[in-house]
């Protein structure tokens, strides 16, 4: 059974704009977006807590990438401006049901299927 539904992605010139989102299923604390390009490690991209009172950001994508939620986070969007080649990854929306926790992998407990962004140059 799918518990995130992702939509969203697809190929991009460098400095264009795609828009991610999901829609979790679940009741959930966390959700966050994370990416992985070929032979490199799953990376943290930005996370939004319940309430949507707070978000966080990876070093790379900060002024760059937005993420955004109602209070509920029955939907969570990842706006992503100024995108660059090395912006192309894998990315998956994840949930995270404990109520602790923060934007380590092991805290999110959920996956998306994953949706595929390919910037160009």
């Amino acid at each position: 059974q799918v518990q995130l539904v992702e939509s969203g992605g697809g190929s991009v010139q460098a400095g264009g704009s795609l828009r991610l989102s999901c829609a979790p299923r679940i009741f959930t604390y966390r959700v966050g977006w994370f990416r992985q390009a070929p032979g490199k490690e799953r990376e943290f991209v930005a996370v939004i807590s319940r309430t949507a009172s707070r978000t966080a950001y990876g070093d790379s994508v900060k002024g760059r990438f937005t993420i955004s939620g109602d209070n509920s986070l029955n939907m969570v969007c990842l706006q992503m401006n100024g995108l660059k080649p090395e912006d192309t990854a894998v990315y998956y929306c994840a949930a995270g049901t404990a109520i602790r926790g923060g934007y380590n992998i092991k805290d999110f407990n959920y996956w998306g299927q994953g949706t595929q962004v390919t910037v160009s140059s």
